[in-house]
């Protein structure tokens, strides 16, 4: 029987090469196209920075578009770019130039009514239509679009290709398909949803349709999934002293 072996890597020491007079003090998402172009999204006056795979800076766009609280950056399969806009209560579809294509929701900029107010996402008393302060975006095999939302909802709304909401499911709270913060959402080859429910400690997956399937506890505040070659590859933010799990109590 053969060992399964875990990746590794390296870092790179110097790899990036950017402009003089540009920074990212925060960037707060990387993507990949088919290229192996490195996309940046950054909470800076240039949002969206672009780089070969050997550190060669490429261009940068999304100057003037995005707020500084940008999230969640996502590429398709046909290299479109999808930006998830947190403070924006937002989500973008463009071209890899920097072109919008398509704007998800029918409120784009304004928080739906969640109850949310806007300091502690303990007072989101419901769940809400599309969008309160959303985290990011996962693209199904077919093409549907999944938007875990957010710091200000709690909820996840699936759309078709073409942007046409089909469904939403979850409510504030720590029971099966409930979220305290859903911030990070995978769909794996099967049409399952993965979503971090960060502030619970724990990955729920649903089927397409939003039927509760079960948990996955031993994270800790994962905040996003990637699966490439067989595996789930987690974040985690951790928790700091006098912080508290909703579901571990205090750390």
């Amino acid at each position: 029987m053969s060992t399964l072996v875990a990746p590794s890597y390296e870092a790179v020491t110097g790899w990036e090469r950017i402009p003089a007079g540009y920074s990212h003090p925060d960037v707060a998402a990387v993507a990949v196209d088919s290229k192996d172009r490195v996309f940046l999204f950054c909470r800076s006056d240039h949002p969206v920075m672009i780089y070969e795979r050997d550190g060669t800076f490429v261009k940068s766009w999304g100057e003037g578009i995005f707020t500084m609280r940008t999230h969640g950056i996502t590429i398709g399969p046909d290299d479109s770019v999808y930006c998830t806009d947190d403070a924006g209560h937002s989500v973008r579809k463009f071209t890899p130039d920097g072109k919008l294509l398509l704007t998800l929701g029918d409120n784009a900029g304004k928080p739906s009514d969640s109850r949310y107010d806007g300091s502690n996402l303990t007072t989101v008393a419901r769940g809400a239509a599309p969008f309160n302060r959303p985290t990011n975006l996962a693209v199904a095999p077919n093409g549907d679009l999944f938007v875990c939302d957010g710091y200000g909802n709690a909820r996840v709304h699936r759309f078709s290709s073409t942007g046409k909401l089909l469904a939403s499911w979850g409510e504030p709270g720590t029971g099966p398909g409930q979220f305290m913060l859903p911030h990070g959402i995978a769909v794996d080859a099967q049409g399952n949803v993965l979503v971090c429910d960060r502030e619970s400690d724990r990955i729920q997956v649903f089927t397409a349709e939003g039927r509760f399937v079960r948990e996955i506890t031993d994270v800790q505040r994962p905040t996003q999934i990637v699966l490439a070659n067989g595996f789930m590859y987690v974040s985690e933010l951790g928790w700091r002293a006098g912080q508290r799990s909703f579901t571990s109590g205090p750390s």
